[in-house]
């Protein structure tokens, strides 16, 4: 049974800190779409310190910074997708944000949760993964808040496991801005469009010039114990004419650089296929705009 010893409700950044760095076994609250489900369901053992950080202003809101849009860890999937700057510079997070959940868990749920979560399947990852984002963390271990940045695809070591130390703090996200020219698309297949988990997800970015993609990204979820770039498929398309032939070939390396597992929701063979076909189709799309 999980015994909360206290509850702690910072209202600023270095408060929140403070707390991670005087109390071992803190368990962190954002929005709890995930964290409560988990902790009724006993995949996750709330620890004695409940520290609850939707009052942190820092950790909220989505802006333009040194070339970059900075997304605060706080930021809901709601306030995402009713952003313009997300919708018109960021269209595959757009894109994943449209098919997660219901509207009642996209108002709580937020982009820090849903990394923290670490998922294979986690909606916004695989988008986050194509469009080389950052994550930012905070920590305050000499009485200065310390801030440290890690590629998003260095940060997952394992379902439901991060790179985070315990009294660091998930800030932020960074995304470079897309170059002129630069095309991104998201792609989930589940038994429902937005409230199922991924069977498999997709998510490809790059820049297509003369009819040839380059600086390619590709990343798939649910295939794998973390979000996964596929650097063999990238390799194939990068810097070629995106024409039929080439369009099949990467599909053909994308069924076989995956390795995902059978579970209830689908075959590995299944999975396989629907990488393969997914890519090729979402492939000929961009070939096609």
């Amino acid at each position: 049974m999980n015994t909360i010893e206290r509850y702690l409700a910072p209202t600023c950044l270095e408060e929140a800190l403070d707390c991670l760095h005087r109390h071992d076994g803190v368990t962190i609250l954002a929005g709890g779409t995930d964290l409560m489900p988990q902790s009724r369901a006993g995949r996750i053992r709330i620890q004695p310190t409940l520290l609850n950080i939707r009052r942190i202003p820092e950790l909220q809101g989505i802006t333009v910074e040194d070339g970059a849009i900075r997304i605060g860890a706080l930021t809901t999937v709601t306030e995402l997708l009713a952003s313009e700057l997300v919708r018109t510079r960021l269209p595959a997070l757009a894109e994943a944000c449209n098919h997660f959940a219901s509207d009642q868990i996209r108002n709580a749920a937020t982009i820090g949760g849903n990394i923290s979560n670490a998922s294979p399947a986690g909606d916004t990852l695989v988008s986050l993964l194509a469009l080389d984002a950052e994550v930012e963390l905070a920590a305050k271990p000499n009485g200065h808040i310390a801030r440290r940045r890690l590629p998003i695809g260095d940060y997952f070591t394992g379902p439901g496991r991060t790179r985070r130390e315990p009294h660091e703090l998930l800030a932020g996200v960074r995304i470079p801005l897309p170059a002129p020219g630069r095309v991104a698309h998201f792609f989930k297949f589940g038994t429902r469009p937005a409230l199922d988990i991924s069977t498999i997800s997709i998510a490809i970015a790059g820049t297509l010039v003369d009819g040839a993609l380059g600086d390619v990204r590709i990343a798939f979820g649910a295939v794998a114990p973390t979000p996964v770039r596929a650097r063999r498929t990238e390799a194939v398309l990068e810097g070629r004419p995106l024409n039929p032939a080439t369009i099949a070939g990467a599909a053909a390396v994308a069924r076989d650089e995956v390795d995902p597992i059978d579970d209830v929701r689908a075959s590995a063979w299944y999975r396989k296929e629907l990488i393969h076909n997914m890519t090729k189709r979402m492939l000929d799309h961009v070939a096609q705009a």
